[in-house]
């Protein structure tokens, strides 16, 4: 079952592309995050032992990004929630048109998000510098409060049911 974000999140095509593109992106996510820990803590580059463990981390537990990444294609889907669909003329498809458009906009943001310490460094402890469940969690935490606070949204549980809400 579908689990919608807000009440006109009936973009089904925008959902199956993300959907598909999740592991690639997830990818995206993870290298992004290496180029903003070099370009804030280590412009350098010098290697020490935490720079060194960040570039040669290649497992890490992906539950965690993944509930960010989904948070951030509820947050395109909301702030992109026009489901009609526009006409084509270059023969692509409106798939591969959402496709492109989500991956230049996540790419888009990352690198924004990138530039704030608090998500590198939760991102950080959640994914590549993960030691504990316990402070992944409280990480995963974090980051979704600076999300909602970089967009100005607000997800909220209610009725057992998820709802992202514009800010006031």
């Amino acid at each position: 079952m579908l689990q919608k974000l807000f009440p006109l999140d009936k973009n089904y095509i925008l959902r199956q592309a993300q959907t598909v593109m999740e592991e690639d992106m997830l990818e995206l996510m993870v290298f992004e995050l290496k180029k903003s820990y070099t370009l804030l803590y280590n412009p350098l580059m010098l290697m020490d032992e935490t720079f060194e463990k960040i570039l040669d981390t290649h497992e890490y537990p992906k539950d965690r990004l993944r509930m960010i990444y989904r948070q951030l294609c509820g947050v395109y889907r909301f702030k992109n929630g026009n489901n009609q669909l526009e006409l084509l003329f270059d023969g692509r498809s409106h798939f591969d048109k959402f496709k492109e458009d989500w991956y230049s906009q996540l790419s888009y943001w990352v690198r924004e998000m990138g530039n704030h310490e608090p998500y590198v460094k939760n991102m950080l402890r959640m994914t590549l510098l993960f030691d504990t469940d316990s402070r992944a969690e409280w990480s995963e935490n974090q980051c979704k409060a600076f999300i909602n606070q970089f967009f100005e949204l607000k997800i909220v549980k209610r009725k057992g049911e998820l709802r992202l809400l514009k800010m006031a």
